[in-house]
């Protein structure tokens, strides 16, 4: 739970850090607002975990601040903190929404409790999906998608379909493209004919050739009986041919002459046959270098390329993660009949993290995976099975801890240079360097290093090193407004 974005609200100063200084030390990311519209303005900006808000507070109050979360951010849990602590506010407080609250004064561990017992609780809900989010199949989703280059991808796909020309998909694995060539053929006139799919890297040349042209009997050996081609199957709907940058030369010179053409000949036929199809391709690799190589057909390409469309990795659109990952949440849960409520803060942060070099077919398979293994109504980080930060980036980086920093503006000015990559590795061994140069006496570490004895726990808690707790004194509970 720890590293969870915490943001308190109260305008009482001593009580805004008092709080601050109680949850950082605890490992938590703590931030302050002195008023309740100064919090909804921040809430509009940015996400969080919990929100912790005093109730009586000139201005904008607690309950208008938890009515705004409703709106806002509505999966985040929120504590009232009152000094006017009746059952008739309690009571109008938990009606409103809000998960628990706390009376001043209290101490650092009855705050501690409440916020990682509301951690605990927390749903991941994503925000009901909006028309322009969804590329729905007949009511079915087709994918999901609100961040720009998806909407992207939506404009060219409304441009293209009313059409018939020729499009090219580009993108990596498990981005999707199969998913936009069905969404371009459902949303045109040939969407009452067929829509055939051929992965091109399934099939031997001669194999490929027999399946897409077909064949007249006795034309090879094993050609017992005349076969259609997939061409003709595909008459007056469209022909889907994925990573065709796999096909042949020789299978590219025919694919050109069918385009060109319009007609097509069996393997062993002698009259040629008119057809009437959409042709959209899809690769995961880059045409224009293969075709600087002479693996592909130049004229091919220009003939393919009329139409480009592009999917974007996964990595490259984040925002679209909490939609696609409810989404699929939902879905395989309820197909499972698994009773799964949502994730952990500390599973969301992992899926939030990692990388996804399957993209979103990866995704998928991981949520189905957590599913299967959830051994609770949450699922949890042990049950993603992902390392969120790669091996090979923090092996790239290891150079830069020969020489460990010995002060907190050292390490913040080196840990500009590893750019995020090797982080973690590199607080760590400054983290134990410092304590034990001191004899492993944190007030000590801390001082020599430069930062507040409270900021270097919450660093140590957060890399999971162990410390001996330090006590505290219960959060006065201040002048009540």
């Amino acid at each position: 739970m720890t590293g969870s974005k915490i943001l308190i609200v109260d305008d009482e100063l001593v009580i805004r850090d008092g709080l601050r200084r109680v949850l950082e030390g605890a490992g938590f990311q703590a931030f302050t607002s002195s008023s309740g519209y100064e919090a909804v303005e921040r809430l509009q900006q940015e996400n969080f975990h919990i929100v912790v808000t005093d109730l009586k507070m000139p201005g904008m109050d607690g309950l208008e601040v938890l009515n705004a979360i409703r709106i806002l951010q509505p999966e985040v849990p929120v504590i009232i903190i009152t000094g006017y602590s009746t059952v008739d506010t309690a009571v109008e407080a938990m009606k409103n929404g809000a998960f628990d609250y706390i009376s001043k004064p209290f101490t650092p561990e009855q705050i501690i409790e409440k916020v990682e017992k509301a951690l605990e609780q927390r749903v991941f809900r994503p925000d009901q999906l909006r028309p322009e989010m969804v590329w729905k199949d007949g009511g079915h989703d087709l994918f999901i998608g609100d961040s720009e280059p998806m909407q992207k991808v939506y404009r060219r796909i409304r441009q293209v379909a009313p059409t018939d020309s020729t499009v090219l998909i580009t993108g990596e694995s498990g981005t999707g493209k199969e998913l936009v060539a069905r969404a371009i053929h459902q949303s045109s006139s040939r969407r009452a004919k067929p829509f055939i799919a051929v992965d091109c890297t399934a099939l031997v040349e001669n194999l490929l050739e027999s399946e897409l042209f077909g064949h007249v009997k006795g034309s090879f050996t094993g050609a017992v009986h005349t076969k259609t081609g997939l061409f003709k199957v595909a008459d007056g709907g469209t022909l889907f041919l994925d990573e065709v940058a796999n096909i042949s030369l020789t299978t590219q010179a025919k694919l050109l002459r069918v385009l060109q053409e319009r007609e097509i000949t069996p393997i062993g036929g002698t009259t040629s046959i008119h057809i009437d199809i959409r042709l959209i391709t899809a690769t995961n690799r880059d045409l224009k270098e293969m075709v600087s190589q002479g693996s592909f057909r130049e004229d091919l390409f220009f003939r393919l390329n009329i139409i480009p469309i592009h999917l974007p990795p996964l990595r490259e659109r984040k925002g679209d993660l909490p939609l696609l990952i409810g989404h699929f949440l939902q879905k395989i849960a309820e197909d499972m009949g698994k009773e799964i409520r949502g994730f952990a803060p500390a599973a969301m942060s992992m899926l939030q993290s990692y990388t996804y070099p399957g993209n979103v077919r990866e995704l998928e398979n991981l949520i189905e995976r957590a599913i299967v293994l959830a051994g609770s109504s949450l699922i949890q980080p042990h049950d993603l099975e992902i390392q969120v930060s790669s091996p090979t980036d923090r092996e790239a980086h290891l150079d830069l801890l020969d020489t460990i920093p010995d002060s907190a503006e050292e390490l913040k000015e080196r840990k500009k240079q590893v750019r995020e990559k090797a982080v973690e590795p590199l607080e760590r061994a400054f983290l134990l360097k410092a304590p034990e140069r001191n004899g492993w006496n944190i007030t000590r570490a801390a001082k020599e290093v430069g930062m507040q004895r409270t900021n270097f726990q919450a660093m140590l808690r957060r890399l999971g090193i162990s410390v001996r707790d330090r006590e505290e004194e219960p959060i006065s509970e201040g002048t009540e407004s």
